[in-house]
Order: structure tokens, then sequence, then C-alpha cells
């Protein structure tokens, strides 16, 4: 009998990862996530041109997360326990504009998140 992989990686997200449909599409299952928080980055829009990606969100422009420093800049969002299988897959989904950093939630918990690949946090 084949085993499920355990879910061991922490994936933050803000943005379209939350849908139930782009969830499916990438993961093949919908995630359970905690509400948690992205201190130090805020918000702005995306303009999405890969085709592929517009028609799994449903969406041209998507949200992306920049590295600020400053505390006062917070991003809400969820955090979801996935498989190191599922991350490459969220990997694939997401456009060059996003890379994968690894961030401190405001829980306080080190997770992945996709954000900005212009402004990388310190340390990355």
């Amino acid at each position: 009998m084949p085993t499920t992989p355990t879910p061991n990686e922490l994936l933050f997200s803000y943005g379209t990862l939350q849908l139930e449909s782009v969830q499916l599409a990438t993961f093949g299952r919908k995630l359970a996530g905690a509400v948690d928080s992205l201190p130090g980055f805020k918000l702005s829009m995306h303009k999405i041109e890969d085709p592929a990606v517009v028609e799994t969100s449903g969406k041209t422009h998507h949200p992306m997360a920049t590295f600020t420093g400053c505390a006062e800049d917070v991003v809400k969002g969820a955090v979801f326990r996935i498989t190191t299988e599922e991350l490459l897959n969220a990997d694939k989904y997401e456009v060059t504009a996003y890379r994968r950093f690894a961030v401190d939630l405001g829980s306080g918990v080190r997770a992945w998140a996709y954000a900005d690949a212009r402004r990388a946090p310190p340390g990355q």
C-alpha cells in the first residue's frame, strides 16, 4: 500500500494560492490554513502575462508582497502545511516576478512565501 507523503513544509499565502481552484490545480487538494501575517512587507498588484496562470487563477493581476523592512508594513494571509512535492508544484505555478523566500511570520513560525523577486529580505 503506497504511503502518503507527510506535509513537512509551511507555506504562507496572501493571494491566489488561497483560492480553492488554484489549490486543486497546484496541489491536487484543498488546503486547510491558519490565519497569520507577514511583517515587514507591503502589497501591490502585479500584472500576470502567463496565460496558464491567468486561466488557473481567473485573474490578470495578482497581489505581490514586497519587502520593506518597516515594522508598520504587514501583509495578512494564511499559512498552510504542505509536502515538499507540493512546494515544488507551487514553484511551477508562480511566475518569475515572484521568488520563494524563507520568512518569519507574525506568529513566530518560519515559512516559505512568494514575494517580489527584486527585493530580497536580508540574508536571502
